[in-house]
């Protein structure tokens, strides 16, 4: 009896593990991307420099770089290096770099 509680909750850890991957995946839809280019070239961001900070996805952004929003998107976006980033903005993490 107790292998068998032992392996259902390494069973049942298993699956909230991989619950908890699958929640972090962030999809972008085509859709939202095109909204975002079209706020960008509508409404151009002067670049942020930020040394040290490395623009990879799931990178927290300080509290002090602005955040702009962008119609019907839930992220936000900013513009780093001259490069255009996408972040949640719960977490400030980016969720995509544009190149």
């Amino acid at each position: 009896m107790r292998m068998h509680l032992t392996s259902a909750a390494a069973a049942l850890l298993l699956l909230a593990g991989v619950g908890a991957v699958a929640a972090q995946d962030v999809v972008i839809t085509p859709e939202q991307d095109t909204v975002v280019h079209e706020y960008v070239k509508k409404k151009p961001l002067a670049s942020v420099k930020l040394p040290g900070v490395e623009l990879n996805v799931g990178t927290a952004l300080p509290d002090t770089v602005e955040l702009q929003e962008v119609p019907k998107v839930k992220y936000r976006v900013v513009v780093i290096d001259n490069r255009t980033v996408l972040v949640d903005p719960s977490t400030r993490k980016i969720v995509k770099v544009y190149d």
